[in-house]
């Protein structure tokens, strides 16, 4: 994602078409899954809806969702959420660059208190080495999914 310059319009509209796509597949594998079961918290933590709104004020279509292995029990769900919650302290830094006449929900749609209790659920739930490689491997897949979509939305100089 790095790879994007933010402060250009083709950039930008790359880049929210990407996370797009990688969220709202992700995150319809993790409704699958049933995270709200493990983390009651997860339709607050969803961030479809503001990119859905950040792409329609650029007058963009909205992506396909990206295709996602579907995850199986707490240790899964609890990797993928985990790299989806990091995104947004990505975001924080993230929103600087872009210029104040691009929409910025997706970027600013974050709590920091949602990262610590995330983290405390991580600590407490993941203890065993079995159960925090499961959820390891779920945010690896995950990071991969990420990757996958930036290559098929790629900024202008790519």
């Amino acid at each position: 994602m790095s790879g994007y310059d933010l402060t250009r319009h083709a950039d930008y509209a790359a880049f929210l078409q990407a996370q797009a796509s990688a969220f709202m597949g992700v995150e319809g594998a993790l409704d699958g899954a049933e995270a709200g079961a493990y983390l009651p918290d997860w339709p607050e933590r969803r961030r479809t809806a503001a990119l859905r709104s950040d792409l329609s004020l650029m007058g963009l279509a909205l992506p396909e969702p990206a295709s996602v292995t579907p995850f199986r029990g707490e240790a899964e769900v609890l990797g993928a959420i985990y790299v989806l919650e990091g995104s947004r302290l990505g975001a924080a830094v993230l929103i600087r660059s872009v210029p104040d006449d691009f929409p910025k929900s997706f970027l600013s749609s974050g709590n920091p208190a949602a990262w610590r209790a995330l983290a405390s659920v991580l600590d407490e739930r993941l203890s065993s080495p079995d159960r925090f490689d499961r959820a390891a491997s779920a945010a690896c897949s995950v990071f991969a999914v990420f990757e996958k979509a930036a290559r098929a939305y790629p900024g202008a100089d790519r």
